[in-house]
């Protein structure tokens, strides 16, 4: 009996961390960090390399490479937010983009368009290799939601081949927008 006793207290302990009771206080806190999110908010101007605003590079895109920049297809898409009061002023979209040489050498220029929520804007046309800027105003109307859709393409860019199965556009390293 006294051998008893001695294990009804034990019993009892793990009966009442076992029980729902028990473990309620555990597992609401646990279900409130998992159910409770807090949404990222959006840039407005993007460095492609940032682990944080991949997720803003919705299409087109490939991986990181040099730790700066990215390999882009024919046509890219990146969602930013715009800036503090460009629904009434309108901004500038930038796109800091390097076209390699063998590039250029293939395809002796390159068309760059591009649009804002379905809004066109002027497009350019690209034919030396190395850094450019394609930088357009944006109407305002453009840029009247909380999150706006650019999407770009080029004219011509570099097929798949056997020494890199990708489509190869341009070398993007920033995308966003400026205050005007």
């Amino acid at each position: 009996m006294q051998r008893l006793n001695a294990f009804v207290p034990f019993a009892l302990a793990a009966v009442l961390l076992l029980s729902p009771a028990g473990c309620n206080r555990k597992q609401s806190k646990a279900q409130s960090d998992a159910t409770i999110e807090e949404s990222p908010s959006l840039l407005s101007m993007v460095q492609v390399a940032d682990p944080k605003a991949s997720a803003q590079l919705v299409k087109g895109f490939y991986n990181v490479e040099g730790n700066s920049w990215r390999w882009t297809m024919g046509k890219f898409s990146v969602l930013l937010s715009p800036p503090v009061n460009s629904s009434k002023n309108g901004a500038k979209l930038a796109l800091r983009f390097v076209i390699p040489d063998p590039v250029i050498k293939k395809l002796a220029s390159v068309k760059l368009s591009a649009s804002v929520d379905g809004i066109a804007l002027p497009e350019e046309t690209y034919s030396t290799p190395g850094e450019h800027v394609y930088a357009q105003d944006v109407p305002a109307q453009a840029l009247g939601k909380g999150v706006v859709t650019v999407d770009f393409a080029l004219d011509k860019y570099l097929p798949p081949s056997e020494a890199d199965q990708r489509e190869l556009g341009v070398v993007v390293t920033v995308v966003g927008f400026e205050p005007r």
